[in-house]
C-alpha cells in the first residue's frame, strides 16, 4: 500500500480513515451484547431489526460510492441492493419495510462478511478518494451513527415485548438531567438567525441559515420530570379531552395510553422498562418514551405550551438553559417543513430528507442513546405525533406578555 499512495496523499486521508473505523466499530459494539436471534426480531413496522441496521448502512456506502468510484467492485450477492434499500427511490426497488424480520437469510453472521468486504474496499478507497467524495463518506458516516441510535431504540422495543424483560445492557444507565427546576428564562427576541452556517457537517434540512422574529417569550431552563409527569397522570390528564388534539385523543383511545411508553405498575409503584432492563420511575429523571401528542395535553394541563423549534434554537445558548444535549429529545410545536431557500442534495441522497417534510413533529437536542457528538443546535429530529419508541421528552414554554 505504502508504494501506490504518496505519503501526503495518506495524510491527507488518515484522519478520514480514522472515523471511519471508528464509526463502523461502534455499530457492532452496539451489536456485540445481541445473540443472533435478537438480531433477527421487528417488534412493528417502524422498527427494523439489528441485523438490519447493520447491512443497511453497509449497503450505503456500497451503493453511494464502492459502485460507482472503485472500479471492478461487485457486491458479495446482488440481492442485497433489494434486501437492504430503506427508501431510495433512485437506486432501485427494495424489500418491503414491515417485512425486514422476514428475513432470516442471510444470516447475522453473513451480515458481518458483508461489512468486512465493504468495509476492506473502502479502505481501500479512503486512502485515494477523490476530493469531491469526501463529503458523501461523511454523510454515509452520520447516517450510520444515526442508525446506531435507532439500533438501540429499536431493540429496546423488541426486547419490552419479551415477557422475560431481559436487559440489553444490565449496566446502561437511563438518562439524567438537572436536579432541580430552574425556572423559566427569557428567550431571543426580534430577529435572529436560526439553522447552520458554520464549518462542519450538517444535513441538508439544517439550512440555509436565515433570519425569522421571534415575538416575547420564556422557556423552561430544564426537562419536565417522571415526578412532574406523575402529577399530570394522578390529576386526569390521560382522562381529559379537553387537553388533547382531536386526533391525539383518537390515538391516545385507541392505543390504550395510560402512562408513558414502558411504564408498568407494580403493585402500586411504577417501574420503566429501559436499555438497563426493568427500573423503578425515579421522580426526579426526565421523563421519556412519550408522544407529541402528550407533550401537548402535558403543556397545555400546565398552562403552558411547547417551544417552537426556532424559539428552542435561539435559547440553547442562554445561561441557565441546561440538558439541550443528553438527556431525551425534546418536542418542539413545530411541524417539519422545509426552512426558506431549502434545496435537497442533488441525486438519490437528496431522498435524505426533503420528501419527509410533511406529517412529521421537530424535536431538538439529544438522547442517551445518540451517538457522542452527533448532534448541534441546529439538528433537526423528526418523528410522527404518535411516535412514543424514541427517547422523547419535553421542555416548556410559553408568551411573556
Amino acid at each position: 500500500m505504502n508504494a501506490i499512495f504518496p505519503a501526503d496523499r495518506r495524510t491527507e486521508a488518515r484522519p478520514l480513515l480514522e472515523r471511519y473505523r471508528a464509526v463502523r466499530a461502534r455499530t457492532e459494539a452496539l451489536a456485540a451484547p445481541l445473540s443472533p436471534e435478537d438480531q433477527v426480531i421487528q417488534s412493528m413496522p417502524d422498527a427494523s431489526p439489528t441485523k438490519w441496521h447493520r447491512a443497511h448502512t453497509t449497503w450505503f456506502f456500497e451503493t453511494f460510492l464502492l459502485l460507482p468510484l472503485q472500479p471492478g467492485y461487485r457486491r458479495p450477492r446482488e440481492e442485497y441492493g433489494f434486501l437492504f434499500n430503506s427508501y431510495y427511490e433512485g437506486a432501485g426497488p427494495r424489500h418491503a419495510r414491515p417485512e425486514r424480520g422476514m428475513v432470516t437469510r442471510p444470516s447475522s453472521a453473513e451480515v458481518a462478511d458483508y461489512r468486512a468486504v465493504v468495509d476492506q474496499a473502502m479502505e481501500r478507497l479512503l486512502l485515494d478518494l477523490p476530493q469531491q467524495a469526501a463529503a458523501l463518506v461523511e454523510l454515509g458516516l452520520q447516517h450510520e451513527e444515526q442508525h446506531q441510535e435507532l439500533l438501540l431504540t429499536d431493540i429496546l422495543h423488541a426486547l419490552s415485548a419479551n415477557p422475560l424483560r431481559p436487559a440489553y445492557d444490565p449496566d446502561w444507565q437511563d438518562p439524567q438531567a438537572a436536579t432541580q427546576p430552574l425556572g423559566f428564562l427569557d428567550g431571543p427576541e426580534g430577529v435572529v438567525q436560526i439553522g447552520h452556517g458554520g464549518a462542519g457537517f450538517a444535513f441538508d434540512s439544517e439550512t440555509p441559515r436565515h433570519r425569522t422574529y421571534l415575538a416575547s417569550y420564556r422557556i423552561a431552563g430544564s426537562l419536565v420530570t417522571n415526578g412532574e409527569w406523575q402529577e399530570f397522570m394522578q390529576d386526569g390528564g390521560y382522562r381529559d379531552p379537553l387537553l388533547w388534539m382531536s386526533d391525539g385523543w383518537t390515538t391516545r383511545q385507541a392505543e390504550g395510553w395510560s402512562a408513558p411508553l414502558y411504564w408498568e405498575s407494580h403493585d402500586g409503584d411504577w417501574m420503566q422498562f429501559g436499555l438497563g432492563g426493568l427500573q423503578p420511575v425515579e421522580a426526579e429523571r426526565p421523563v421519556r418514551h412519550i408522544s407529541w401528542y402528550e407533550a401537548e395535553a402535558f403543556a397545555r394541563w400546565r398552562g403552558k405550551r411547547l417551544p417552537t423549534e426556532q424559539e428552542w434554537e435561539a435559547a440553547a445558548a442562554l445561561p441557565g438553559f441546561v440538558d439541550a444535549d443528553g438527556p431525551v429529545w425534546q418536542w418542539t410545536g413545530s411541524a417539519y417543513r422545509p426552512y426558506p431557500g431549502f434545496q435537497p442534495w442533488a441525486g438519490a441522497v437528496g431522498e435524505y430528507n426533503g420528501k419527509f417534510m410533511i406529517n412529521q413533529m421537530v424535536l431538538r437536542g439529544s438522547s442517551r442513546a445518540t451517538a457522542p457528538a452527533h448532534s448541534r443546535p441546529s439538528y433537526r429530529n423528526f418523528f410522527p405525533p404518535s411516535a412514543r419508541w424514541q427517547f422523547s421528552g419535553l421542555r416548556l414554554a410559553e408568551d411573556a406578555a
